[in-house]
């Protein structure tokens, strides 16, 4: 995880592994409480999204909020480093209106400069090797005052709740990843990239270094989860 080098290479196959279930094991790890966060997520979105509203929907997964953009009137591409999921989400796919999907590198989106309007990543930069960079990239292809709304996992600030936190990560990842693919580290990862992973406050300021202002963001599991609402600045 520490190594920007060798980490794509790990995270991709092992998304490779999960998809078939990505979906279950995200209800289970969170005790239903993805759904709400999404939900939260997309309700920010509720005033900034219509028929001509372009949307990239980053780490995508199965496509979760890639069709609920797309359900708002949204022109959705979904983008995912893994090609199984990308073929998870296109199995979703059912009559209109839906996004397209495509395998993709969130540090370097097929993209031009400045033509999307609203950019959301559901626990994506934490996966990838350089998320500064990957914040570079997604400021580049979003216009002024368009949306980026982030769902993802972050170090808790205070130490002993990180370290309970992390605990549970760990224990319950590994306990299903051995139960489900006979390979503990598929989930147990999580625990390990969430280590390596910043503070709410530190990406509040890598957000606000690499072109973005940052307009609210809710804090859940006392620092352990955060959605972020953030407006791309002239």
């Amino acid at each position: 995880m520490s190594d920007p080098a060798l980490k794509q290479q790990f995270v991709t196959p092992m998304f490779d592994i999960i998809a078939p279930r990505y979906d279950q094991f995200t209800r289970l790890f969170s005790f239903g409480l993805d759904r709400r966060w999404k939900a939260q997520l997309l309700a920010e979105l509720s005033s900034h999204v219509g028929p001509n509203t372009r949307a990239l929907d980053l780490a995508c997964g199965s496509g979760d909020l890639a069709f609920a953009l797309a359900a708002r009137g949204a022109q959705v591409t979904g983008v995912d480093a893994s090609s199984r999921m990308i073929e998870a989400a296109k199995q979703r796919s059912h009559g209109e209106p839906s996004p397209s999907f495509v395998v993709g590198d969130m540090t370097t989106l097929d993209a031009p400069d400045a033509s999307v309007d609203v950019v959301t990543a559901g626990y994506a930069l934490r996966n990838v090797p350089d998320y500064a960079r990957a914040l570079r990239e997604i400021a580049r292809v979003t216009k002024h005052g368009g949306r980026l709304l982030t769902l993802d996992f972050y170090r808790p600030a205070n130490p002993l709740w990180r370290r309970a936190f992390l605990a549970y990560l760990s224990a319950a990842g590994n306990t299903v990843g051995w139960l489900w693919h006979g390979e503990p580290v598929v989930y147990g990862y999580i625990a390990r990239s969430v280590e390596h992973f910043v503070s709410i406050d530190d990406f509040n300021a890598a957000l606000e270094e690499n072109g973005f202002a940052v307009e609210r963001v809710y804090r859940r599991l006392y620092g352990g989860i955060a959605v972020h609402h953030a407006v791309r600045a002239a």
